[in-house]
């Protein structure tokens, strides 16, 4: 039998935007106030390293009003205009968040690199002042990053999923993101530690500039990396494969069914799921048991799996020639058999693009 994946949206740490607007916050003031403090320290010290921290600290504290702005957007409820809600504005607001990481972050970081490798004479005054605010900002994004990886790694329980496994496929990009931009912060205020002492030491430059390019070879990778994840959820990308298996075995245990032929989903939203099925029905249904019948298991299938938030069912044969071809062409033959007949145990965790 299927993993069983219902769960209320009420006990999820992230559900409702409640945790994660938290976990938001914290990173907002936090980067904030870094920020200010990296400025004033790249001004007197003339570091490039801090100077594109400083950078890297705005384009956090840009990226989290991106991500309050994805928190509230995501959460209004459906209209005319967008009868399926705005989930989405949510993985929306996260992408333009990477964008941002990748032009005020990383570019503006490469370009004081090769400004401090280029230049004849590049010197850091007052070496102190960079060291005591990279031990401040140290323990400030530490503190934001604790808070979101307390979050991410009770939503991984809750999904039953390993962190890693939580971070590739979470639904909810505000809290991922947070554990990203300060995992890239914590790395980041390392190199530019490594740049100063290395100046010091050596007495050239050449060092800072390479902590600076180092910073923007970082950022660059973690927009890449959260532009894809965030455009994965933009494309239409289907529900988790184990809430898909578990609704299949849901809808082939009515008594109305006789085969599941087929069966979509759509992610819609972080906790928002539309599903799709073609249904087998007994023959002998009239009209109105038919109708009732859709209506009912509809009605179980959102009660128990309360991410789904639309069913659409539609009763088919399953021998119709037209609809076996689409799902062979989607599935393949082999998942396609499964599915109508029932055949649900040992279905591969994602189905076969």
């Amino acid at each position: 039998m299927a993993t069983d994946v219902s769960h209320s949206n009420q006990s999820r740490p992230g559900s409702g935007g409640g945790e994660s607007t938290a976990t938001v916050l914290v990173a907002l003031g936090a980067n904030f106030l870094i920020a200010v403090a990296k400025g004033i320290a790249a001004v007197i010290t003339g570091s490039a390293s801090m100077a594109a921290e400083t950078a890297h600290s705005v384009a956090d504290t840009v990226n989290e009003v991106f991500l309050l702005t994805a928190l509230r957007t995501s959460a209004r409820p459906a209209d005319r205009e967008h009868p399926l809600g705005y989930g989405r504005a949510r993985y929306f607001w996260a992408l333009i968040a990477a964008g941002s990481i990748f032009v005020t972050g990383a570019l503006y970081s490469a370009y004081e690199g090769v400004e401090a490798l280029t230049s004849e004479s590049h010197e850091i005054e007052s070496p102190v002042v960079s060291y005591v605010v990279l031990g401040v900002a140290f323990l400030l994004e530490g503190t934001s990053l604790l808070k979101g990886l307390k979050q991410t790694r009770g939503e991984a329980r809750e999904n039953r999923q390993t962190f890693r496994q939580f971070l590739r496929t979470s639904d909810d990009p505000t809290a991922t993101t947070v554990v990203f931009e300060d995992s890239a912060a914590l790395i980041g205020l390392l190199l530019a530690a490594a740049g100063t002492v290395l100046h010091e030491v050596t007495g050239s430059g050449v060092w800072d500039g390479i902590a600076s390019l180092c910073i923007a070879l970082l950022l660059a990778a973690i927009a890449v990396r959260l532009g894809r994840s965030n455009m994965r959820l933009l494309t239409d990308v289907q529900a988790d494969p184990r809430l898909v298996r578990s609704v299949l075995v849901q809808l082939g245990d009515e008594p109305e069914v006789e085969a599941v032929v087929d069966i979509l989903s759509v992610q819609l939203g972080a906790d928002q799921v539309l599903v799709c099925a073609r249904l087998d029905v007994v023959d002998s249904l009239s009209s109105g048991d038919l109708e009732r019948a859709m209506v009912r298991i509809g009605r179980r299938v959102r009660e128990r799996f309360t991410d789904v938030a639309e069913v659409f069912l539609e009763p088919v044969p399953r021998d119709d020639a037209e609809v076996r071809a689409r799902v062979r062409g989607r599935y393949g033959d082999e998942l396609a058999d499964r599915m109508v007949n029932e055949a649900v145990d040992g279905l591969p965790d994602r189905p076969p693009t």
